[in-house]
């Protein structure tokens, strides 16, 4: 009787060991799909969550773009001395490639309306323009000068001079001797003219004067003998027409008048308020010029896309003359050496062709270029 209890026992207790197992390993099973269903849960809200973060991140994007697009660009005026010709290129490189919108200007280049590109820059008609050393001198001489400041000049040296035909043999300033010369009645320029031939043996005296005419190639032939030239715009004109001159340069007979013309004027309010504004658009005027300098041929199409009435053959020529002159021998495209700079200024009042002396490195600045 006792063994067959224990027996029943041992039976029951083998049972509830298996009903146990069974339980436990089914309840363990249960957990591992929860734990599969939790990692699924987990797996998909971090792609969600990435799927979101890679969405925000387009749409930062976009509107970062969209707030650049629309970055409203500072106007600035750039007011020429004259009509457009290749003294300007490197304005309109800077223009066509974009350069001033990188540095964030909207730049109109204009032509002087009424009165002197000197007078609007000073009285606030412009930011920037286009003058001449020699013409601001009589200005920067004056008790209440007009406030204005050269920061850069476009060619290094002065490239003027007395333009004549071959046949006339003015091949020297003392030869102009009882010539007919066509002046524009400035006082400087005169004085100029009397001291090259003065100094060459000539007597001024003997020069008959005679209004100056715009067209020059009809001029020279019948109306004048000679006349001061920019050579890179008249002298390649004559070139172009296939005409023998000959050209007597001011800068080789009188060394104190390779004056710095033309020059960039900017008015002196608006540098002193906007720094950093000159220094980035005089950044992207040196760019400009620099291209011109190495490109002669690709800047002269951008000067004749903004001035189509030029002629191509003209500007094409004289693109190829004058881009040698941009930088030249100087330290960088712009820059103004103090010592010829001031050497002309003394030199107008030791002459008497100005009021007031004026004081060295007065008028201009190199603090705007860039570095080079």
């Amino acid at each position: 009787m006792k063994k067959v209890k224990l027996t029943s026992l041992l039976s029951l207790l083998l049972v509830m060991a298996l009903t146990f197992t069974a339980c436990g390993g089914d309840e363990k099973k249960e957990e591992a799909k929860d734990d599969e269903k939790k990692t699924e849960a987990s797996d998909e809200s971090k792609d969600d969550e990435a799927e979101k973060t890679d969405e925000e991140s387009k749409k930062e994007a976009s509107e970062e773009e969209s707030e650049e697009a629309t970055v409203e660009l500072k106007p600035i005026k750039i007011i020429l001395d004259w009509v457009p010709n290749t003294n300007h290129t490197g304005l309109y490189v800077a223009k066509e490639k974009g350069l001033f919108e990188e540095v964030g200007f909207d730049v109109e280049i204009m032509q002087p309306p009424e009165g002197s590109t000197t007078q609007l820059i000073g009285s606030g008609g412009g930011e920037l323009g286009i003058s001449f050393q020699d013409t601001l001198a009589q200005n920067f001489s004056s008790k209440t000068p007009l406030p204005v400041t050269a920061v850069a000049t476009i060619l290094q040296h002065n490239t003027s001079g007395i333009l004549s035909l071959k046949d006339k043999e003015i091949d020297s300033p003392k030869k102009m001797n009882g010539k007919k010369y066509s002046t524009w009645d400035s006082p400087i320029e005169l004085a100029i003219i009397e001291k090259m031939m003065a100094d060459d043996g000539g007597d001024f005296t003997e020069l008959e004067l005679v209004p100056y005419s715009e067209n020059l190639l009809a001029f020279l032939q019948e109306g004048a003998d000679c006349a001061w030239i920019f050579y890179a715009w008249d002298g390649i004109l004559f070139e172009t027409e296939g005409m023998e001159t000959n050209f007597i340069a001011v800068k080789d007979f009188l060394p104190d008048a390779d004056y710095y013309t033309p020059v960039i004027i900017a008015n002196n309010e608006w540098l002193e308020k906007n720094p950093e504004d000159a220094k980035k658009i005089m950044a992207a005027i040196s760019e400009g010029y620099e291209f011109a300098a190495e490109n002669p041929k690709e800047a002269a199409e951008y000067l004749l896309k903004n001035a189509p009435e030029l002629s191509e053959e003209l500007a094409l020529a004289s693109q190829e003359w004058i881009s040698k002159e941009y930088i030249s021998d100087g330290k960088q495209f712009g820059y103004i050496e103090p010592v010829r700079w001031n050497a002309f200024y003394a030199w107008l009042f030791k002459a008497g062709l100005i009021e007031n002396e004026i004081p060295e490195d007065f008028g201009f600045s190199n603090d705007y270029l860039p570095e080079r």
